[in-house]
């Protein structure tokens, strides 16, 4: 028999065959090989590390110096023995209380810094002290008197250590100046107070409208800026955005009291600023904190 004999379309849709398959194989062979890629990416997303958050805790107890039942908040970094923690104590702001205390993501900050080992281990305690700049407004309600005689039992009750510095925002930086200079007068500093944007006003009409203080002489008499050494020896550190509505107030205060820490940065007085600022609050705080181990 002799050769084959092919015509010329035979020869053209047989090539044809060929390259499809071709193709079709090297298609196939490039799924197969990016599909364990796209797999291997979805699965890295899904087991990547959570940020670390902090143990948050709270209980509802009674204060006998505020005669009602009030909200007490640990913040507390992760996997941290709480026996003895050092404690500071965290005083919210104008309108606040225990539950939205933690200003600028501050314990989760903390959280992640005793996570990464940069800082040694604290936490912080809230708890609902009403709108009166943290004094005795009213006869019958004093958060002043809750935070110095009721907290520490508090604590030691549940096994925490003593509180060794005081943290505030706002009202809070207020009400924080005025628990430092308390804890003087009573022969027994708080090692630090870190203070955020402090509600300092230099107007008995603009604080008079918080309807905080009985009158212009009660305030002044409580006020910070009028008592600029009365926190003794306790470390003060103090941050502030240069567009806050205290500025005027703190600048002042920084003047004239010349803290460890004073901090004006571009900012308000809102969350933007205080998430700027938190890192600085832990580190300075961690200072103080390792001391009190």
């Amino acid at each position: 028999m002799g050769e084959p004999r092919f015509s010329r379309r035979t020869v053209f849709v047989a090539l044809g065959l060929v390259v499809a398959t071709a193709v079709g194989v090297a298609t196939y062979v490039s799924s197969t090989a990016e599909a364990p890629r796209r797999q291997i990416a979805t699965a890295d997303r899904l087991h990547t590390k959570p940020a670390v958050k902090p143990t948050i805790r709270f209980e509802r107890v009674y204060s006998s110096a505020r005669r009602r039942e009030v909200t007490l908040a640990f913040y507390l970094p992760t996997g941290v023995n709480p026996r003895g923690l050092p404690m500071s104590i965290l005083l919210h702001g104008l309108r606040g209380n225990a539950r939205n205390a933690p200003f600028g993501g501050i314990a989760d900050v903390l959280a992640a810094a005793v996570a990464k080992g940069s800082v040694p281990a604290f936490g912080f305690v809230a708890v609902d002290g009403g709108d009166n700049y943290w004094h005795e407004n009213t006869p019958g309600d004093d958060p002043m008197g809750m935070l110095l005689d009721e907290i520490p039992r508090w604590l030691k009750d549940r096994g925490y250590g003593e509180p060794f510095a005081v943290t505030g925002v706002s009202m809070g930086g207020f009400g924080g100046l005025l628990y430092a200079r308390r804890r003087v007068e009573r022969g027994d500093p708080v090692a630090a107070a870190a203070i955020v944007s402090p509600g300092l006003l230099t107007s008995w009409p603009e604080m008079a409208k918080r309807r905080a203080f009985k009158n212009e002489a009660e305030w002044r008499e409580l006020d910070p800026l009028r008592r600029p050494q009365a926190t003794g020896p306790t470390a003060l550190g103090v941050w502030v955005g240069d567009r806050d509505k205290f500025i005027e107030g703190t600048r002042r205060f920084l003047r004239d009291v010349r803290p460890e820490v004073a901090t004006v940065r571009p900012g308000g007085h809102d969350d933007a600023l205080y998430r700027s600022v938190t890192p600085d609050v832990i580190r300075f705080l961690a200072k103080y904190a390792k001391r009190a181990v």
